[in-house]
């Protein structure tokens, strides 16, 4: 009992830990989004030469993100943790330093590598967390995610107001949440593999299981890249609002996210990821018919809120159920984040496209029918109710639900 009890007491405290890890590794995006304009003026950059620059940083972590389960199996979960979210917090002070194109790209690459390293063990260790729970927890964890870009976006906007250099700030920033990064990882999960285990691939496509669950989560970035990239746009040019009110469009998208996320596991461990999928389909639908409709700000921003609403616990339960669905985990999950972090790259180029060649009405009947998506392809996502449910009961060792 006394053993139980204590390991109980153990994957509680990893919880806590991965959560943290989580909070850090988005502290580091919004500190970075804020300055981007910095950047632009210190590299002497025109629009699409930063555009083109930025996107380095997806392509570098689509190449990374299948290394992450090789780190975590050679060097531990735990010690490859600590390694990868300081390399990421680490790489924020980079982007600072190009002085042009060509270096802002080579600085882009190796922080969207480092990213996406750290992106996907660290979700790999709150599956595994969700799994001796026997609850889900990555809508929370991603909500924290949420939480901690919010702060780090905070912090920036203060430093840009106060007219501090990028360079300093980053430093300042990446000092603080390197030791705040290494400290939670030395409480996550230490998992190591059996003697006998292979390693897995260095590179791998990934498996047909993360492809259907990757689709759906492809849908939800997708609307989720759009309206952060264009809700703004869209009150400023199609409603005519102010700047401001366009701006606070943008922050309420990003808020019904963060606040869904976080209060979101409550629902899928009553009800399950595909009904809970389902309705937040049917809610992002409807905040896509009200923005494509909309004759007033008031109507669009309410259809931009109910999006972040709809879409806000997806691509948590894409790595849920990634995670359970096979026997290893990391190579699942880089698969998913793989598709996904693609969809985040395309979604803001093709709406522009399709808005300069029609209109951005259009571009966001595009945004509802993809939405559309996750309520007609929710089902694939059943191995993550399973997988919470279910595999843990054949597992030694399993952790009793501590819920009454």
């Amino acid at each position: 009992m006394e053993d139980v009890s204590h390991e109980q007491h153990d994957v509680r405290r990893a919880r806590y830990a991965v959560a943290a890890v989580f909070t850090v590794h988005g502290a580091v995006t919004g500190s970075f989004a804020t300055r981007v304009p910095w950047i632009q003026d210190h590299a002497s950059l025109g629009a699409g030469q930063l555009g083109f620059a930025l996107a380095f940083g997806a392509f570098g972590a689509s190449c990374s993100m299948p290394l992450a389960g090789r780190i975590s199996h050679r060097f531990g979960s735990r010690n490859a943790m600590r390694g990868l979210i300081a390399l990421w917090t680490l790489a924020l002070v980079l982007p600072a330093l190009a002085t042009n194109m060509y270096l802002l790209c080579l600085a882009m690459f190796v922080y969207g590598a480092s990213a996406g390293m750290a992106d996907v063990a660290m979700n790999a260790l709150g599956v595994e967390v969700e799994r001796r729970l026997r609850k889900s927890i990555m809508s929370g964890l991603h909500g924290m995610w949420s939480a901690g870009a919010l702060i780090g976006s905070a912090a920036g906007t203060l430093a840009a107001h106060l007219g501090s250099d990028a360079r300093l700030h980053f430093a300042l920033a990446a000092a603080t949440l390197t030791l705040l990064g290494i400290l939670a990882a030395g409480w996550v999960l230490d998992l190591k593999p059996e003697a006998d285990e292979e390693p897995p691939p260095r590179f791998a496509l990934p498996p047909r299981s993360a492809l259907l669950i990757g689709a759906v989560g492809f849908c939800a970035v997708f609307a989720e890249g759009a309206s952060l990239d264009w809700s703004a746009v869209f009150l400023k040019n199609r409603m005519e609002t102010s700047a401001g009110l366009a701006a606070a469009t943008t922050t309420g998208f990003m808020l019904t996210m963060a606040i869904a996320r976080i209060s979101g596991d409550a629902v899928v461990n009553r009800y399950g990821a595909v009904r809970t999928v389902r309705g937040g389909g049917v809610l992002a639908v409807l905040g896509g018919l009200l923005i494509v409709l909309a004759g007033h700000p008031a109507v669009a921003m309410t259809g931009f809120a109910l999006m972040g609403l709809g879409i806000a616990v997806v691509v948590p339960l894409c790595f849920a159920a990634a995670g359970h669905a096979g026997p290893n985990p990391s190579q699942a999950i880089a698969g998913v984040a793989t598709i996904t972090y693609t969809s985040g790259l395309v979604a803001p180029s093709l709406i522009g496209g399709v808005a300069q060649a029609t209109s951005l009405v259009v571009s966001f009947d595009l945004v509802t029918a993809l939405a559309f998506g996750l309520v007609a392809f929710a089902g694939v996502l059943r191995s993550g109710d399973r997988g919470v449910r279910a595999e843990v009961s054949s597992r030694p060792a399993a952790v009793p639900d501590p819920r009454p």
